[in-house]
């Protein structure tokens, strides 16, 4: 173990930050995507202090493989796209960086600043950016060229003691970002640590600041939710501690009204195991509700097309992708032996489709003949010339 310091106005240094080495954080370099540690160490190259942050860090020294791998560094976004031609900036309070390798996407954040609050969205500094972070289990940083975890707020301690503990304080953490009460519930039901009793009661006290939360982001947590192996058991915490309902208020208000329904629910949701895509976990999401909804027996065309839209109003106010969203309502269909192909959709988010000539399960159909398409775009059936697609889908 090392000790980090920097130096006060006087000149006198003081500790900032405890270094842990290999053998004392026990992280298993094999486990660490190696494209991860390529970004970090490009980074560093090119003269930015750079970090593996947040859930991987904390994963890994649970011995488990992170699902995605977040990264920090002091590089501006304009100069890690320019570092990374793979990359493209995103947001508009705080900008971040994507970076694609293949099908995976790695987020890269600059250090943020206290400057103006922990709401701040000016760059700043490592010091300052960890008491931007929300509790201290992901505060830690991870240097994978050293193989070591850099820990200014104690939360190596707090991983070992089993226990999850905010970093900013409780008059001000919800208030500054309510979402962060659905962050704490998850990670305790995902870990297993315990919330102090302080906490508990701060998140039972202030669960109706999620009302103002927009659909975006609670769409944002509620895929991660349902995309975790701990799905069951974190959608039955949120449900104890009253904040399930600003997620999922039908499902929620099912489950109080109908123990049969919430076992069924509970049990879609306790058999995914965190690999499946979106559309497969939103399968889980919904099934329960169609299962009861649907008229199995009846017209498949006007079938699908009333599942699909209360399927969307079942999870609203999430917002599912509709391709996600179209899957799901098909996989239902196709266990109940009812084969669907997958529909395009036009303005106003509905379906077109017709039903399949041939016997056998019922099939709508992928999209118009070719011909009819060509002429809708405005280009003649034989080839040739056309105008722009404009708003082609």
């Amino acid at each position: 173990m090392r000790i980090r310091y920097s130096a006060e106005n006087n000149g006198r240094p003081v500790k900032k930050a405890v270094v842990y080495t290999q053998d004392e954080h026990g992280i298993n370099f094999a486990d660490v995507d190696t494209d991860a540690v390529y970004i970090t160490e490009r980074l560093r190259a090119n003269g930015y202090e750079t970090y593996i942050v947040g859930g991987a860090v904390r994963d890994l020294m649970l011995g488990k493989k992170p699902k995605d791998f977040d990264i920090v560094s002091g590089a501006s976004p304009s100069r890690i796209k320019k570092i990374f031609r793979n990359a493209r900036i995103i947001g508009r309070r705080f900008r971040l960086v994507h970076v694609y390798f293949g099908p995976k996407t790695f987020e890269v954040s600059t250090f943020r600043s206290l400057k103006d609050g922990p709401t701040s969205n000016t760059f700043g500094t490592i010091e300052e950016d960890v008491f931007r972070r929300d509790f201290s289990l992901n505060a830690l940083f991870y240097d994978p060229g050293k193989q070591v975890v850099v820990d200014y707020v104690g939360g190596m301690k707090d991983i070992r003691n089993k226990r999850i503990r905010p970093i900013i304080p409780l008059s001000v953490i919800f208030k500054d970002d309510p979402v962060r009460m659905i962050r704490a519930i998850k990670y305790a039901a995902a870990t297993g640590f315990k919330l102090p009793l302080g906490l508990r009661w701060k998140i039972k006290r202030q669960s109706p600041l999620l009302a103002s939360i927009s659909p975006s982001r609670l769409t944002e947590e509620m895929l991660k939710i349902i995309q975790s192996v701990s799905a069951c058991r974190i959608v039955e915490s949120l449900e104890a501690f009253g904040l399930y309902e600003y997620l999922q208020p039908v499902a929620s208000d099912m489950m109080k009204k109908s123990a049969v329904f919430r076992i069924r629910y509970l049990k879609s949701l306790a058999d995914l195991d965190g690999t499946g895509t979106p559309g497969e976990a939103l399968a889980a999401l919904i099934r329960d509700y169609l299962e009861d909804f649907v008229d199995w027996d009846g017209g498949v065309a006007e079938n699908y097309k009333n599942a699909f839209f209360e399927a969307r109003r079942y999870v609203l106010p999430i917002n599912p992708p509709r391709m996600e969203l179209d899957y799901a309502v098909r996989r239902i269909f196709g266990e109940h032996g009812i084969t669907i192909k997958k529909t395009h959709f036009i303005e106003r988010g509905k379906p077109r489709f017709s039903l399949a000539e041939a016997p056998g399960p019922a099939e709508i159909s992928e999209g118009e003949p070719k011909k009819r398409r060509r002429r809708r775009r405005g280009r003649p059936p034989g080839g040739g010339e056309g105008g722009p697609r404009e708003g082609a889908l």
